[in-house]
């Protein structure tokens, strides 16, 4: 996500993020697409998973959980906002998934939070719907955030964007992702 419109929500989202996160998610289904055709036009099997896509309603997620994958593959740790958050980009990031039997190098699997004693995230959110609790491996999510406040809240206040699928105030404000702004911009 592009850094200046990240700035930008943390009072809310806005018709800039809500674009943004369309068109990344948008790209992300591309480039799992085109891997996809890649890998198997080398003989692997491959399936993409599109980005984003909600399809437990009830439970409110979706197919494959990107997240724990990414803290299995050392991508970064789940922060108290619920997000995952990588030490380049904090959780500035969007997540998409290609499964394949082609064997890929991975890093080390995340096994704790480095967002120390840091509440920004969990003092932001309108919806109060995050707990404040470090996440560990395996902790379940309802330890770090009441998805149900928050779906109703972005629901009923910001429905405008993406039918109230998008709010990014906790992310706006991580720490982790405030230094993107001085350090380097995301693809």
């Amino acid at each position: 996500m592009q850094p200046h419109i990240m700035v930008g929500i943390s009072n809310g989202p806005n018709q800039a993020y809500a674009d943004e996160y369309g068109r990344v998610n948008a790209r992300i289904n591309r480039l799992s697409a085109a891997l996809v055709d890649a890998l198997v036009t080398r003989g692997y099997h491959a399936t993409p998973l599109a980005a984003s896509e909600r399809t437990d309603t009830v439970g409110i997620r979706g197919d494959f959980p990107h997240k724990t994958a990414a803290t299995l593959a050392g991508l970064g740790w789940i922060g108290r906002n619920c997000q995952l958050v990588t030490r380049a980009y904090g959780p500035w990031v969007r997540l998409g998934t290609v499964f394949t039997d082609l064997a890929l190098p991975c890093g080390p699997p995340m096994q704790k939070s480095f967002c120390g004693h840091c509440l920004r995230c969990v003092e932001a959110c309108p919806a109060k719907a995050l707990q404040g609790n470090a996440w560990v491996p395996g902790i379940p999510r309802e330890a770090l955030l009441d998805v149900r406040a928050c779906d109703q809240w972005k629901k009923e206040h910001y429905f405008a964007y993406h039918n109230g699928h998008n709010c990014g105030i906790c992310a706006a404000v991580c720490p982790y992702g405030t230094k993107t702004l001085k350090s380097k911009s995301p693809i």
